[in-house]
């Protein structure tokens, strides 16, 4: 997924948050806020992870094409 998705994600979790911690109207409803303010930082992080791994992937593949360069020169 595209990093901007993981930001939009974050952000209404944000602002879902501060929409039941000012207008909720069940008597725990701070807690139901923070609970779901600190999805942003989740969903945050987990895009940080995927983008860390798609450039894990791309590393291990050009450092595969680097090898298979150095052993076809060998051989000829």
């Amino acid at each position: 997924m595209k990093p901007l998705y993981y930001f939009i994600g974050a952000g209404l979790s944000i602002l879902l948050s501060i929409y039941i911690f000012i207008f909720g109207t069940a008597p725990n409803h701070e807690l139901i806020a923070i609970f779901i303010g600190l999805w942003a930082p989740t969903i945050i992080c987990l895009g940080v992870f995927n983008t860390l791994l798609g450039i894990l992937d791309e590393m291990c593949c050009a450092h595969k094409r680097i090898e298979e360069r150095q052993t076809c020169g060998h051989e000829r």
